[in-house]
C-alpha cells in the first residue's frame, strides 16, 4: 500500500473544496500519468477554473472499463477537527484528512494501479477518469463522459469508486433540484390591491409539491422536498419576488418524466410571471446485472444493494455504459471532521484494482 499511501498523502494537500479552484491537483495527477504513456484529455468548467482528467492506457478502438471518481471534496468550515484536514495523519490503520474516504482514497489506487497498468500488454483499455464539482450536483461529469464517447471506444463498464466498503452499489435515486422564481407586483401594503403578491402563489406551488409527495403513484417512485423559500423585504411591501428551491429524487426516468409533467403542468395554470431554472441533475443508477457479475468477478462484495445516496454513475449508465458503484471507505465517514479511511480499505481496493490489471491485459477471445 506504500504507493497508494504516498499518492493519498499528495492528494490530501491539495485543498479541492468545490468552492475552489483543482488546476493545481490536476497538474500534479496529468504529470503523473503522463510519464506513464496515458492518453491524457482535460475538459474545463466555463471558467476554466477547473477540469476534469481522462486518462487512458490501452488500445483505444476496443470497450474497456471506467475507474470514475471525483476531485472535489466538501468544505471543513464549523468542523472541529483533530488535525490539519489537509495534511494526511495515519493512527491505529487509520488515514486522517478530508477527502480520504469521499474520495481522494478510491483516485490514490487508482493511480497506484495505472503504475503497474501501464507496464503490462493491455489488449482491453483502462480508462481513469476524475471529475470536478461532484460534491455540488455533479457538474463536471457530463462534459466528462462527452469527451470519453468522443475519444475512446465506448466502455463496457463503469466502476464509480465512492465509499461502499467494497461492497457492490448497483442502483440510485436520481437527484433533480430547482429554482421557481414567482413575480408579482410591489405596493404599499396600506392598499394591497395595488400590487401583486408573489409569496401567495409561491406558498401555494410549495404546497403542491407536498401534494406530489403524499400522492401514491409518485410517492413509491421519488421522494420530495422543499428546501427554501425566499421572499419579500418588508412586513409593509407588497412582495414582488419570492423564490422557492425543491427537488425530487426519482428511481427512474418513467418517474422523472411523469414528476416533470406533473410540474409543468401545474405552473401553466399560473397568470403571474415565473421562471423555472435547472440547480441540479444526477440521473438515477439503473441496475446492471453484468456489471454487478462483473465486478464481482474482480472482488467486489455481494449482496449488491441500493445506495442511498446519489453518484455519478447515473451519467455512465445514460451512456449505455454497464455501471455499479464499488469503493473503499464507508459512507458513514464523508463530510465528517476527522474523515478517515481504514488501511485495510485502500489494501482492499488495491486488490480489486490488480485484478482489473489482469483483466485488461487478457485476449478478447477469452
Amino acid at each position: 500500500m506504500g504507493d497508494t499511501r504516498a499518492i493519498l498523502e499528495q492528494l490530501i494537500s491539495f485543498d479541492t473544496t468545490s468552492r475552489n479552484s483543482n488546476l493545481a491537483l490536476v497538474d500534479w495527477v496529468v504529470d503523473r500519468f503522463q510519464r506513464l504513456g496515458a492518453r491524457v484529455r482535460l475538459t474545463f468548467d466555463d471558467e476554466r477554473t477547473k477540469a476534469n482528467i481522462l486518462a487512458s492506457l490501452g488500445p483505444a478502438e476496443v470497450p474497456g472499463v471506467v475507474l470514475s471518481g471525483h476531485t472535489d471534496v466538501v468544505p471543513v468550515d464549523d468542523q472541529q477537527w483533530s488535525s490539519d484536514p489537509f495534511v494526511l495523519r495515519e493512527d491505529n490503520g487509520r488515514l486522517y484528512g478530508r477527502g480520504t474516504t469521499d474520495m481522494k482514497g478510491f483516485l490514490a489506487c487508482c493511480m497506484a494501479a495505472a503504475a503497474q497498468i501501464a507496464t503490462r500488454k493491455l489488449h482491453r483499455p483502462v480508462h481513469f477518469a476524475f471529475s470536478y464539482d461532484e460534491e455540488v450536483g455533479c457538474l463536471g461529469v457530463s462534459r466528462l463522459v462527452q469527451d470519453l464517447l468522443a475519444a475512446e471506444c465506448k466502455p463496457a463498464f463503469a466502476i464509480v469508486g465512492e465509499p461502499t466498503a467494497m461492497r457492490i452499489g448497483n442502483g440510485h435515486r436520481g437527484f433533480f433540484g430547482y429554482e421557481t422564481r414567482f413575480r408579482g407586483k410591489a405596493a404599499h401594503s396600506s392598499d394591497p390591491s395595488e400590487g401583486t403578491s408573489a409569496i401567495y402563489p409561491a406558498a401555494a406551488f410549495a404546497t403542491f409539491i407536498q401534494m406530489l409527495a403524499a400522492a401514491k403513484s409518485l410517492s413509491q417512485g421519488a421522494t420530495f422536498n422543499v428546501g427554501r423559500i425566499q421572499g419579500g423585504s418588508a412586513m409593509n411591501i407588497v412582495p414582488s419576488r419570492c423564490d422557492v428551491v425543491w427537488e425530487f429524487r426519482p428511481k427512474d426516468e418513467s418517474t422523472t418524466q411523469e414528476v416533470l409533467a406533473a410540474v409543468e403542468t401545474y405552473l401553466q395554470t399560473q397568470t403571474e410571471p415565473l421562471t423555472t431554472t435547472l440547480l441540479a441533475r444526477v440521473p438515477p443508477l439503473m441496475k446492471n446485472a453484468d456489471a454487478m457479475a462483473f465486478t464481482a468477478e474482480l472482488g467486489g462484495q455481494l449482496p449488491a444493494h441500493d445506495l442511498p445516496f446519489g453518484t455519478e454513475g447515473g451519467f455512465f449508465d445514460e451512456a449505455g455504459i454497464a455501471t455499479v458503484v464499488c469503493g473503499p471507505g464507508t459512507i458513514a465517514q464523508a463530510h465528517q471532521p476527522d474523515e478517515w479511511i481504514a488501511a485495510e480499505q485502500l489494501a482492499e481496493c488495491d486488490r480489486f484494482l490488480q485484478r482489473i490489471a489482469k483483466w485488461s491485459e487478457t485476449p478478447l477471445t477469452q
